[in-house]
């Protein structure tokens, strides 16, 4: 974790100045669409003031944080129950933040059951900046109770996917899509033609790629199932090399224990283009490999009582959870979630792609027309000039 700058290394009780925008990032996640909007708006206009809560990369590009994007970080259901009274207090002094400076914008991004509880507070309490939400959550799979609030609490909906603004009135919200980030991510990304040479690898080898999560707790679920079934096909396919992407440095120590072939995080993409398939706990990374159109079995390890509130209570029944699954509306990557995923039936899985042409080619084929229809557009230069155009009219 990069050093907190030092207003936060004691507890803030708040700034007292003039700013322009108030930006908020709660996870991992946000903190990485964060910097790289800060970084657009920062250089479409140079003497932008900006505070909020963030994570270590949009401290590093300079934006003052009032709370460390760290304090709000938790992953299932259980995680969030217990952490509810900290959440509460951190909201009661980011609303108090913001209604005393009035900031001419608020951004917040993802992170819907606080955000949008926020821009809801800030409308009530009649504060005069613009509501803007940054990556909409996702009503089209659960919470579609949610679309009416938000219709109502906020001044801009920046989405990421290309069929989300329809799912909202146009005379309620202005709703955008603004291209996804990874595009541009992907696509200004300078591959290292010799990456493979620091791993002792010739260049040439059929890799089977573990991209085991981004949270420690998705790792410790997900990685022990996936590394045996892995090594289970290896012994199949003795040419097949298998090497597991660490997405932290934090977790090297974990990886490098199971005596396998890890990758250091600055090569995530230079693993994702030299795979021949890959293993994948869900998330964004099943995105980045369906653009690098890498065939993936995609899994998602959960406790019984995450599966039980996800189904009884939060009422969640997709036909599909897989971010590439759910912009195809089909199966593109197969997906192994909660009780489905076993080791037989991820073997079973893997073992497709490496033996069937068809489906590795079929595969690849859809990818491609995944990455087509997302469109070109840069997210962040696009979602930087909206948010400025707001502020704007402020002036």
């Amino acid at each position: 974790m990069a050093p907190l700058p030092k207003s936060l290394k004691q507890e803030s009780t708040g700034s007292n100045m003039s700013y322009d925008l108030f930006v908020f990032a709660g996870e991992v996640s946000g903190d990485l669409h964060g910097e790289k909007l800060l970084k657009e708006l920062y250089a479409q206009r140079p003497d932008l003031k900006v505070v909020g809560v963030g994570g270590p990369k949009m401290r590093a590009v300079g934006m003052e944080c009032i709370l460390p994007m760290e304090e709000f970080e938790v992953m299932g259901f259980v995680d969030i129950l217990s952490s509810l009274p900290k959440l509460r207090r951190h909201f009661k002094k980011i609303e108090k933040e913001i209604l005393k400076n009035k900031p001419k914008g608020v951004v917040c991004i993802d992170y819907p059951g606080f955000n949008l509880r926020l821009a809801n507070a800030l409308r009530k309490k009649k504060s005069s900046a613009k509501r803007i939400h940054y990556i909409c959550p996702t009503v089209w799979a659960w919470g579609k109770r949610r679309i009416p609030k938000m219709e109502k609490s906020l001044d801009e909906l920046l989405t990421i996917l290309p069929f989300e603004p329809d799912l909202f009135s146009k005379q309620k919200l202005n709703a955008t899509y603004v291209g996804h980030p990874l595009i541009s991510r992907i696509e200004n990304h300078e591959y290292d033609p010799i990456w493979h040479k620091g791993y002792g690898l010739a260049g040439e080898e059929q890799i089977l790629s573990i991209f085991p999560g981004s949270r420690e707790k998705e790792l410790v679920r997900n990685f022990p199932t996936q590394l045996k079934v892995a090594q289970e096909i290896q012994r199949e396919y003795p040419d097949l090399t298998i090497a597991v992407s660490c997405s932290n440095e934090k977790f090297l120590p974990l990886l490098k224990k199971e005596k396998v072939l890890v990758i250091k995080p600055e090569h995530r993409y230079e693993l994702m283009r030299a795979s021949h398939l890959a293993i994948a706990t869900s998330g964004t990374v099943t995105l980045e490999l369906a653009l690098h159109h890498i065939p993936t079995v995609v899994t998602f390890a959960i406790t019984p009582l995450d599966v039980f509130l996800a189904q009884n209570v939060f009422q969640i029944n997709l036909p599909h959870y897989a971010l590439p699954n759910i912009i195809h509306k089909g199966e593109l990557f197969p997906e192994l979630f909660g009780p489905s995923l076993t080791e037989a039936k991820l073997r079973k899985k893997v073992t497709e792609f490496m033996v069937s042409e068809y489906k590795r080619s079929s595969c690849i084929e859809t990818c491609k027309k995944l990455r087509a229809t997302l469109g070109k557009k840069n997210a962040s230069q696009e979602a930087a000039r909206i948010i400025l155009t707001h502020i704007s009219k402020e002036n």
